[in-house]
């Protein structure tokens, strides 16, 4: 996942039923550290390319909150 560009369109998208945000990667990344951890919870982030996945065969359209976090520290380690 680390050769994801930051400005890969995306959509952020939160399973409790509020709008998407349909924009790219990176900001997709900067919405989600911006909210509160119950509503991390519920956020996934859904890509227009597949990534691997660690540990997988197979690639993922979606992100799950803890792969998001993960782009979250890697954006803050600048």
């Amino acid at each position: 996942m680390t050769d994801t560009p930051w400005d890969q369109p995306a959509t952020l998208i939160d399973l409790d039923g509020k709008a998407p945000l349909i924009a790219t990667l990176g900001l997709c990344v900067q919405h989600f550290a911006a909210l509160k951890p119950v509503h991390q919870a519920e956020a996934r982030i859904l890509l227009t390319r597949p990534v691997a996945r660690e540990g997988r065969k197979t690639r993922t359209w979606i992100l799950e909150p803890a792969e998001i976090a993960a782009l979250v520290d890697r954006m803050r380690a600048g």
